[in-house]
């Protein structure tokens, strides 16, 4: 089924209890269901290149078990118990796939983001005391195999390395040139490596173990949020299923084709994709190992679709701004739907995608910390746009206000933080870490997410904001999407993130970088003059707007304010020291995860202590000399 209203989902929920629901308890269980109805329909695609005509590999559902059964067998064989962790940093592949669903069955799979620094691998995977890592073997235009190695040198309990090959993606003759070019990377000696594919070979294509049979933590995801700091949450199987069956029931039948360039290290690809995939039956297709920043595929996007006779398109707003700037030059007229996450669609953008493409957008919204799905718009019904839809069923969405009396619920349409029980929150363990799990829930029940939103009167739910992301412009609290929305309504604008960039005398006030579209020319005082008008409150107008070659973005396209943050303190920083005459530049900004972001400064001359602080003392964000400084004055 699909659903047009409200009233669709309440009548959903209301046929029974979700526990009452007759629905698989592990992913081993659903998966085995789907192979046997859909044994030889089409599971899982992928291309290594992005060309209508390049070479592409397609597991069916019987043999996406088999090899997921194959790599959980090996994983067990390698030592891994049901509590262990099995991590992998990898791009978008088949062995991508099948090390998650294998993982999640032998014990606990943990997506890494491959573009993390080496340092943030390794403390994610002493977070999650990873035994094994699965990576890519050394390859031409990839450093992910170095990085790895470097980070399992500081996590001493990953005894073996497991490496994955994409040369077998490629035909020759370029296959007979990787070997020749390949990166020599030295592994650190505590593990063994040894080649995934050879070893899942090896391996008896039914499970050698009995399967959990019960609801566990199956999966960790980090998440950096808006501070930029990974934190690890926890997924039970049964919020992946319960992810699952919303797709299942709502979304897609084993007819659909879903076209998803978005990476397998996040949620949203893991849980709303392929969690409702392995339920329904629907064929995914990966284009390239980096999806939408893979070479070539937005050019090549829309013959893309043509050639998978793709029915659902997965997307986020950045990537639909990227695909409005090539023209429509294929057959999509399999497309039903266009389902977009991650952040709200400016309406212009909206606007500009249906009358293009002639296909609707379905607005949804999700989160890390509640296994993801949240609420989505109608497929069929009225769409709000802007709004982030309906909350699914058995989803209870509030939004409160803390007081100093306790939490207090808002009415109808008033702005407070939204926060969510369902069937993928994790109540009281959504953290690996047990500090950053006190004061995350209000009644003991309702996650508190950090966004600010509010719940018309027709039961739609609207994304205002970040908390963390207010400016607080003396004591005066600014929505930055305010912003972001009057700079984004200018035609040479494609993306926009706006900031508090540190104040001497307000604390923070509002600045804003942009992206431009393609052969823009608009200047920095036009886009400020734009601004001013608007941007309607007097106090939210910038002081100050850079234009870059490109924002800061995520994997799945959301503006990076982290980075936006620390370009706004270097900036303002090093402008105050300047006109102060003290030989001293911030190098640096540090995200620490007690203090928040901390200016790294060089010493230039003589400078001391003390006039530093008389120039810098006056702003909130801390600083600290670097460490080559602070040897030197040692």
């Amino acid at each position: 089924m699909t659903f047009e209203t409200a009233a669709d989902l309440r009548n959903l929920e209301a046929q029974m209890p979700y526990a009452d629901r007759d629905l698989p308890t592990t992913v081993f269980e659903m998966l085995s269901q789907t192979a046997a109805k859909f044994p030889n329909r089409p599971a899982a695609s992928y291309q290594l290149l992005s060309g209508e005509k390049d070479k592409a590999e397609t597991l069916t559902w019987k043999e996406l078990l088999e090899q997921s059964v194959q790599a959980a067998n090996l994983f067990r064989d390698l030592g891994v118990k049901e509590g262990d962790t099995i991590a992998y940093v990898l791009p978008n592949a088949t062995e991508t796939l099948t090390t998650l669903i294998g993982g999640m069955i032998a014990g606990i799979a943990n997506p890494i983001n491959p573009l993390l620094e080496p340092e943030q691998i390794g403390a994610i995977l002493r977070e999650t005391d990873a035994k094994v890592v699965v990576t890519l073997k050394p390859f031409p235009k990839t450093d992910i195999a170095q990085k790895v190695a470097e980070a399992v040198r500081h996590a001493p309990h990953v005894h073996t390395v497991l490496e994955v090959d994409l040369n077998r993606y490629l035909t020759a003759p370029k296959s007979w040139i990787v070997p020749l070019i390949r990166p020599k990377v030295d592994g650190p000696v505590h593990a063994d490596y040894k080649d995934f594919t050879k070893e899942t070979r090896k391996q008896n294509k039914t499970l050698d173990f009995a399967d959990s049979g019960k609801d566990r933590v199956a999966a960790y995801f980090h998440t950096g949020g808006t501070t930029g700091m990974p934190k690890v949450a926890q997924h039970l199987y049964s919020g992946m299923i319960y992810n699952g069956w919303l797709g299942h029931e709502l979304l897609f039948s084993e007819e659909d084709n879903i076209m998803c360039p978005l990476p397998l290290f996040h949620v949203f690809a893991v849980h709303v994709i392929m969690q409702a995939a392995i339920k329904s039956g629907a064929h995914v297709v990966f284009p390239t190992p980096q999806g939408y920043r893979g070479d070539g595929v937005f050019d090549n996007f829309w013959k893309l679709i043509e050639r998978w006779k793709i029915s659902f398109i997965i997307t986020v707003p950045t990537a639909v701004s990227a695909l409005m700037q090539r023209p429509v030059d294929a057959d999509i007229s399999t497309v039903k739907t266009a389902f977009s996450g991650s952040a709200p669609m400016p309406m212009e953008l909206f606007k500009r995608f249906e009358s293009t493409c002639g296909v609707d957008i379905v607005e949804g919204y999700g989160l890390t910390e509640a296994t993801c799905l949240v609420s989505c718009n109608p497929p069929t019904g009225n769409k709000k746009v802007g709004s982030v839809g309906i909350p699914f069923p058995y989803t209870d969405v509030r939004i409160f206000n803390n007081t100093l009396e306790g939490p207090v619920e808002c009415a109808t349409d008033e702005v407070g933080e939204i926060c969510i029980s369902n069937p993928g929150v994790f109540a009281g363990n959504t953290y690996t870490e047990a500090d950053k799990n006190v004061d995350l829930y209000h009644h003991d029940k309702y996650l508190r997410t950090g966004d600010l939103g509010r719940i018309d009167d027709e039961g739609y739910l609207w994304i205002t904001g970040r908390a963390k992301d207010l400016i607080i412009r003396g004591g005066h609290n600014i929505d930055p999407a305010e912003i972001e929305e009057a700079l984004l309504a200018h035609h040479d604008v494609a993306f926009a993130g706006a900031i508090g960039q540190p104040d001497a005398h307000a604390g923070e006030v509002p600045c804003a970088y942009v992206e431009l579209v393609e052969g823009a020319s608009v200047t920095q005082a036009e886009l400020m003059n734009h601004a001013k008008v608007h941007v309607h409150e007097r106090a939210a107008h910038p002081k100050f707007i850079e234009i870059l070659p490109e924002l800061p973005k995520t994997a799945v396209g959301k503006i990076f304010k982290p980075d936006l943050r620390k370009s706004a303190i270097t900036r303002i920083y090093n402008a105050a020291l300047e006109k102060e005459g003290v030989p001293v530049r911030v190098t640096s900004v540090l995200d620490d995860k007690k203090r928040g972001l901390v200016a790294q400064l060089t010493n230039n001359g003589d400078a001391t202590d003390e006039e530093v602080s008389k120039v810098l003392g006056s702003f909130v964000r801390p600083w600290e000399w670097a460490e080559e400084t602070a040897k030197e004055n040692a």
